[in-house]
């Protein structure tokens, strides 16, 4: 008979092929991509901006200048200053007259930088100090503030550093006859809107610098926090893990504006673009992958999907004697199959193992504290059969059975820590006996939850003698905060204490211990579950026969 190919031979040949051909693409695209290339266009593309920004920004400050020299003739302008500087000088003048003076002046300046529209508009007196200003950013130009511009020609452009800012200015002499009666300085502050504006002009990034500290910049604020000391150099530079090409594209006194472009982001354009016009090739690659997928899935997955739908049957139904029968597609997915029928088998057994290992231990957990006292001897079983009685009757599901049915078993464990004194004695407990009793809820659980396959059981032993109306111990929980299985134990477990021996009391008659159940229904016990009790038995009021067989005892 002619084995199967080996499922490994055949998925190794079509991933080979398919990632072969993917490689061959992928590498085709990266050869085409030449990072050095992209890094020399950058730095050109910064050279040729520097240029043209410098030819524009030349024309545009003979411009400004032309116009500074204009509005330095103001006439209203140069005799207000000249008068209050003249009266000031030889015979001094009231505060009004001064006032009035400089209103004047100020007044004329407004007009002017609404002109202008120039962040700010100073007049300087001859001593280099503001006499007025105008414009949004006047409050960093204040009064009397001394500002350092250049000597001797009637028109200038420098850069002014101010403790409030830095401003980019443009000038001419206020001149009266032969007489310099001050400066008229139009400034455009160094901050982030004239950064954008520049680097509208350059198309790249702008980054202002003052005293070698970035004040400006159209950059991201991690890539401007890393650029630190890089404020001061050209070339190429490492920010926030990208590499970026560096510029200088002005340089006055203290400040420094530089271009930067990101060579990493030119190279991702780039590289789209390629990926771009290679796509046909991906194309035919996809193709060749879908085409072997297709054939590999109808080669595979079809016996996968079987055994899948066979397993999920198989546990879903808890039908582990079902067996997986053999695909015939590989020798590997046979011996899948083989080797989970073999651990299916192996589970099976191990669970009815560990299954009546775990139970034995319970019973005998239950059955060395009844032996502790003649009169509960048979007491947890019988707890633990009323209960699952009432649990069927109020339909609960196999599962819940199983936990109720354990935990019943064990719900009087904790008494495995009571003195011998206190549990077997004959008459009534004193109320520091009673509180002794009264541990033994939560001692059991304290026991029991070192074992991690009880855990499921604890609330029946912690909380079986909690009482709907929050009377009971040891939380004094009310209603439905009581786990309906710890409701249901607490009735059997009344129900079985009445209907037992004493040594301090005769047994009670099963009719009478129902009308008990029923007369404390709402109080001491959940309604539903005496309810439930009642329902199994019908004939437990009239005839005991019914009960008897249900408990495996002689009823009194």
């Amino acid at each position: 008979m002619k084995k199967p190919p080996r499922l490994v031979a055949r998925t190794l040949a079509v991933t080979f092929i398919t990632v072969a051909i993917i490689l061959l693409v992928v590498f085709t695209v990266l050869t085409v991509d030449a990072r050095d290339r992209v890094r020399a266009s950058e730095i050109e593309k910064l050279r040729v901006a520097e240029q043209v920004f410098t030819a524009l920004e030349a024309r545009r400050q003979q411009e400004q200048l032309a116009t500074i020299a204009t509005l330095a003739e103001n006439p209203t302008l140069k005799a207000a200053l000249d008068t209050y500087f003249t009266e000031r000088r030889f015979a001094g003048m009231p505060p009004d007259q001064e006032a009035s003076l400089r209103e004047t002046v100020a007044v004329e300046a407004g007009k002017l930088a609404v002109l202008t529209r120039a962040d700010v508009l100073a007049i300087l007196d001859p001593a280099g100090r503001v006499f007025v200003s105008a414009g949004p950013a006047r409050g960093q130009w204040p009064r009397d503030e001394r500002v350092s511009i250049p000597p001797g020609p009637a028109t200038f452009q420098d850069v002014v550093v101010l403790p409030q800012g830095a401003f980019r200015v443009s000038g001419a002499a206020l001149r009266l006859v032969d007489r310099d009666i001050g400066a008229l300085v139009v400034g455009t502050s160094l901050d982030d809107r004239y950064a954008a504006e520049l680097g509208s002009l350059a198309s790249a990034a702008i980054v202002i610098a003052v005293n070698d500290a970035v004040v400006a910049s159209t950059l991201p604020q991690t890539v401007t926090a890393d650029l630190g000391a890089a404020a001061q150099t050209e070339g190429t530079r490492m920010l926030v893990g990208e590499e970026y090409a560096i510029r200088l594209l002005m340089q006055s006194g203290p400040v420094r504006i530089l271009t930067l472009a990101s060579i990493d982001a030119a190279a991702r354009s780039a590289t789209r673009a390629a990926l771009m016009a290679l796509g046909t090739v991906a194309f035919g690659a996809f193709v060749l992958a879908a085409l072997g997928s297709l054939w590999l899935a109808r080669t595979l997955t079809d016996p996968i999907d079987r055994l899948s739908r066979e397993i999920g049957i198989m546990t879903a139904a808890r039908d582990f004697g079902r067996l997986l029968r053999p695909t015939g597609t590989s020798r590997e997915m046979d011996a899948l199959a083989q080797a989970f029928n073999h651990l299916v088998q192996g589970l099976s057994a191990a669970e009815a193992d560990t299954r009546a290992a775990y139970v034995g231990a319970i019973r005998a957990l239950a059955a060395a504290l009844d032996a502790r006292d003649p009169y509960t001897a048979g007491h947890s079983d019988r707890v633990s059969a009323l209960a699952v009685r009432i649990g069927r009757e109020m339909r609960m599901r196999d599962d819940d059975l199983d936990v109720l049915r354990l935990g019943a078993l064990l719900h009087d464990i904790g008494k495995i820590g009571l003195r011998d004194d206190v549990l077997r004695k004959p008459g009534a407990l004193t109320a520091e006996e009673f509180e002794q009793i009264k541990r033994h809820p939560a001692l059991g659980a304290r026991i029991l939850r070192q074992v991690a396959f009880l855990a499921p059981h604890l609330p029946i032993v912690e909380l079986h003698h909690e009482r709907p109306d929050g009377q009971g111990y040891p939380f004094g929980l009310r209603g439905d905060d009581i786990p309906l299985p710890a409701r249901i134990v607490h009735v059997a477990d009344a129900f079985d204490a009445m209907t037992s021996a004493r040594a301090y009391r005769p047994a009670r008659g099963a009719a009478e211990a129902l009308a008990e159940l029923q007369r404390y229904a709402g109080t001491q016990f959940d309604p539903a579950s005496v309810d439930a009790l009642v329902a199994t038995a019908p004939a437990l009021a009239d005839s005991e026969p019914a009960l008897e067989e249900l408990l495996g005892r002689q009823l009194v």
